[in-house]
């Protein structure tokens, strides 16, 4: 029986509600990691090795926070998540040593649960022929956090460079106290998993070859890594390269960080959700797979802020058509009462890619050259189109 027949009124503009404040708090830190990594260590592998922290540790969690929402419901997950996120930013801002930095990003990234956990819930509560256009929610949520995330970021950094790690504790806390009084559970107690299923059922590893010996899951998963390793050079690098190539700022930073934002908006909120009902997924995964090349090769070969720009379009264009198509595939074949477990193995596998993301991507910037990380990026575009494409052939 699908639970949406009981979903709560209005429940999908409170998780986007959600899902946009917790997002425009990370959102407001993007401009200024760089800068306040600087005094302490000034290579781009020192900021893709913070980075790397938090998404280590977001790898290591999500299984256990999937795991755990299918089991005990999704409002306690997220509610413990934004709580977590909140000590996260604010050590971010108090911190005094590089040592303070990187377990403040640990903090963040083991508590960084809320967006797999609003998927599920969105799989909850939507039929699965609308669940990719309903995960473009929380992609038009990311991107309106955008928009707003990096410009109050790189305004605030004008007053101090710890300005915006408090003020993204703060949105966490709002985002908190918004989903205590107006959120309610979408998984009742008949559909949920009766067990953890012990030390497997949390291994990140373990659920990942899980995942990839299951026929209906591997060349998906395989596809969502691919399309976001692809996608860490440009969340972790970003402003390194521009700073290096262009002599850009962080409030300069912000402007791009918040164009990034409109596009992935538009994409996400308006675009796809006309496109997914009535392109065959299959054709919809590859044009985009191929777009997302296009925009890192014209990343990696800018000779002026116009063709960034023109490259943020096609990125944006690319991911934010290609990233929930795929996640809605893979909720599409779950078993509902393996809709968190599995859509956290899809957030582990993305996590993953920005582990090693981006010590890759600095070390290419360091060594090879500042538009390598986008050469590589098209690279990972392309296997992921070849994977979707095999993925998706038995459904043509």
């Amino acid at each position: 029986m699908s639970s949406s027949k009981t979903a709560p009124r209005g429940a999908l503009s409170i998780i986007f509600l959600i899902v946009f404040l917790d997002l425009m708090g990370m959102g407001i830190l993007i401009p200024i990691i760089p800068f306040v990594v600087q005094p302490y260590r000034a290579d781009a592998l020192t900021v893709g090795l913070l980075a790397l922290a938090f998404s280590a540790a977001q790898f290591l969690a999500s299984p256990y926070i999937g795991v755990w929402s299918d089991r005990i419901g999704r409002r306690p997950v997220l509610l413990t998540c934004l709580l977590g996120g909140a000590l996260g930013y604010a050590l971010f801002g108090w911190a005094s040593s590089l040592t303070l930095l990187f377990a403040s990003r640990i903090l963040a990234g083991s508590t960084a649960g809320s967006i797999s956990t609003a998927q599920a819930y969105i799989a909850d509560i939507s039929e699965p022929k609308d669940r990719a256009k309903n995960f473009g929610l929380i992609g038009a949520a990311f991107g309106l956090g955008f928009i707003l995330g990096p410009a109050l970021g790189g305004i605030l950094s004008k007053i101090s460079l710890s300005a915006p790690s408090y003020a993204a504790a703060i949105m966490s806390l709002i985002t908190f106290t918004v989903a205590t009084v107006l959120l309610k559970e979408s998984n009742p107690p008949e559909h949920r998993a009766q067990h953890t299923g012990g030390w497997a059922a949390i291994n990140p590893f373990t659920q990942i070859r899980l995942a990839l010996d299951q026929p209906a899951f591997r060349t998906l998963m395989l596809a969502i890594f691919a399309l976001n390793a692809g996608m860490t050079g440009l969340q972790t690098n970003f402003a390194v390269f521009t700073h290096a190539r262009f002599g850009l700022n962080a409030a300069q930073n912000a402007v791009l960080y918040a164009f990034l934002g409109v596009m992935a908006a538009v994409t996400q909120g308006l675009i796809l959700r006309k496109l997914a009902p009535r392109i065959n997924e299959r054709h919809l995964i590859a044009w985009s797979a191929a777009a997302f090349a296009a925009g890192q090769l014209i990343l990696a070969y800018s000779l002026n802020l116009s063709m960034v720009y023109v490259s943020i379009v096609f990125t944006a264009l690319g991911f934010g058509l290609a990233g929930p198509t795929l996640i809605g595939l893979v909720s599409q074949r779950a078993d509902p009462r393996e809709q968190g477990t599995l859509l956290g193995t899809a957030q582990s596998m993305a996590s993953f890619t920005r582990v090693v993301g981006p010590v890759w991507a600095g070390l290419l910037f360091d060594h090879v050259g500042h538009g390598a990380p986008y050469v590589s990026g098209a690279a990972f575009a392309i296997l992921a189109l070849l994977w979707s494409l095999q993925a998706t052939r038995t459904s043509v």
